[in-house]
């Protein structure tokens, strides 16, 4: 099962990111990560790259929102997703960020 987190900033949840791929998608689980087929090579930070572009196109978000915070050299990333306000967010917009990121599994 995805494990996805709350903090003050945002959203965190895992990634396992595989490289090199035939194309980009979402490929279910690795775990407790979202696994992720990416078509980028995992050189000069072009899978990282790679990542937040997709998930930011899979969540509708824009690319400034999503950060890589740990995993920057290795196939499991945690991602965060940063709340869309300066204040911490409404329970509202944390709900509907977890839903959305959930749903990426297909479950």
């Amino acid at each position: 099962m995805l494990e996805i987190k709350e903090n003050a900033r945002g959203i965190i949840f895992k990634v396992f990111v595989q490289p090199r791929s035939s194309k980009n998608m979402i490929a279910g689980l690795h775990g407790d990560a979202l696994k992720i087929k990416l078509k980028a090579p995992p050189v000069d930070g072009a899978a990282n790259k790679m990542c937040i572009e997709y998930l930011a196109k899979c969540l509708n978000l824009p690319k400034s929102s999503l950060e890589i915070l740990s995993g920057h050299a290795s196939r499991t990333k945690r991602i965060l997703v940063r709340f869309a306000g300066k204040n911490d967010a409404s329970k509202t917009e944390a709900e509907q960020l977890t839903r959305s990121i959930a749903a990426l599994t297909g479950t």
